[in-house]
This record gives structure tokens, sequence and C-alpha cells, in this order.
């Protein structure tokens, strides 16, 4: 439990440092899910950093929200799939580390490109359906932000996988209350998530997503519940911008760079623990 939490923590200072050398960048997202995703590739999911486009014999994952790629590349880098040092080059002219996943560029570990949000939960679907008709046994794991539910696409999807029986997908839905214009409440109110999902017929869970006894543990269960003719859902309850006290909970930081001072007062509350790149 200790090493994820130091994992965890360098992967928040990556994100951090990734969007403050670009000038650019979703530090309030990546920091909030940075528990979720230390979980999710250094404990919970059965995946092989060789990286096979098609991903036969492992489980995967497909990023819905996908402006929160500098969680997702620090999460890739740490866990084998490419160099820790490419990070450095995140939004740089001719990277393969672009503000939005994709490609293109065959940047092991991404197998859609996530730009437009609404549409990763149909990809997975159609993952987790393909897993089914090859009798491939492993799991398919999607990310969702909370914002991202006004795509009218995100419930269709939710209402086929139940149809369809897709008990072999767990989505999670990071629901921190904020988007890029404010509260989610205030721009477009998304009332109870869980009892939506619940009504659709998912067999839904509930977690805290900034503490990793709850994140494993919930994610575990969630595992233990396939294969039983329902699609899981997993409404994790996150803050926009954890473990940077200036940056939690504020929409603010859903897309801004910090400055030079913010960085250094981020990176003093965020301990080094595997090296900076």
């Amino acid at each position: 439990m200790a090493e994820l939490v130091s994992i965890a923590s360098q992967i928040r200072r990556d994100i951090v440092r990734m969007v403050h050398g670009a000038n650019s960048g979703h530090p309030g997202g990546s920091l909030g899910c940075a528990d979720f995703f230390t979980a999710l590739y250094f404990n919970v999911m059965k995946h092989n950093p060789a990286f096979n486009m098609n991903a036969t014999n492992e489980d995967v994952f497909f990023l819905s929200n996908g402006h929160i790629s500098p969680v997702f590349y620090s999460t890739l880098a740490r866990s084998g799939y490419f160099s820790i040092g490419e990070l450095a080059t995140f939004r740089k002219i001719n990277s393969r580390l672009q503000g939005h996943p994709a490609t293109h560029e065959h940047l092991p570990g991404i197998r859609i490109a996530s730009g437009s949000l609404g549409q990763g939960m149909s990809a997975a679907i159609g993952a987790a359906l393909a897993k089914k008709l090859n009798n491939d046994p492993h799991i398919v794991f999607s990310l969702h932000g909370d914002g991202e539910l006004d795509e009218g696409q995100v419930w269709e999807a939710v209402m086929f996988a139940v149809h369809h029986k897709v008990d072999n997908l767990i989505s999670t839905i990071d629901w921190n209350g904020q988007q890029i214009d404010g509260p989610t409440d205030k721009v477009m109110s998304l009332g109870n998530i869980r009892q939506k999902f619940d009504a659709f017929g998912w067999t839904t869970l509930e977690m805290n997503g900034n503490n990793m006894d709850d994140v494993l543990a919930t994610l575990n269960k969630a595992k233990s519940l396939l294969g039983q003719g329902k699609p899981i859902g997993i409404l994790m309850h996150t803050v926009m911008g954890k473990g940077v006290d200036f940056m939690e909970g504020s929409h603010e930081w859903h897309g801004i760079a910090p400055n030079d001072e913010q960085l250094a007062r981020a990176l003093a509350q965020l301990p080094e623990t595997l090296g900076d790149y």
C-alpha cells in the first residue's frame, strides 16, 4: 500500500511539471485521478507494457476524458510502456505526447484517440464484446469525467451495455463535481449519477478515489461481480487538484498551467519518490 501511495505522489509531481513545462494542459482532473491510475496499472489490471494493439490475452483500459492525458502519460511511462524521459516532451512540437491522446504516432498504451468527449464508453463496450467473441476472459476498464456525462452518446452506450449483457466491463466515473466552465451542478445538473446507473440496470458501486485502500478494495470488488450479466459502474468521488492545496476543489485548475512560483509550491507538497524525469 505504501508503495502505491509513493508512486501516486511521483505521478502527481510528473503532472504538475509536465503542464508547467508546456505552459498548457489539464492538471486538475489529472491530480484527482492519480490514485486510481496507480491502483489500476500497478496492482489491479493485468497488462503488458510490450503493448499489443489488439489487447488479446490481457486487460485493457480506455481513457474517455482524454484531456487528463498528463496522468495517463505519467502512469504509462512509470509502468514501462515508454521512456520516462519522454514526459519532458509533453505538448511539444512533434511529440508523441500531445494534449489529448492520439494513435497516429503509435504511442504504446494508447488504443483510441480521446479528444472528443463522450466516445470512450462506446469504444470500451466494443472491445469488451470482442473479448467475448474471442473467448478472452480478460477485463475492459474505462474512465469518464462527470461533466462528460452531458454527452448523449454516453447514455446510449450505457443502455446498449445492459441490453447486450456486457458483463466484462468496469466503467468508472470521476465524480469531482467540476468541469471547465464551473461546478457541474451549475453547468448542467447531473442529479444523482448512481441512481441513473442503477435505473439503467448496471451494478453500481461508489468509492473515495483519493483513498488508496478504498480504490483497491472497490476495484477488486468490481472484478468479483463480473460475469453476472451486467456491466459494472463505479462512481468515484475525487477532489479536483488533489495533493496541491491551492488547486484542490477548484474548476479554475481544470485547464491552466502553474507558473514558476506555483510549481515550486506544488512540488513542495508532493514527495519525490521515484526520481523526476
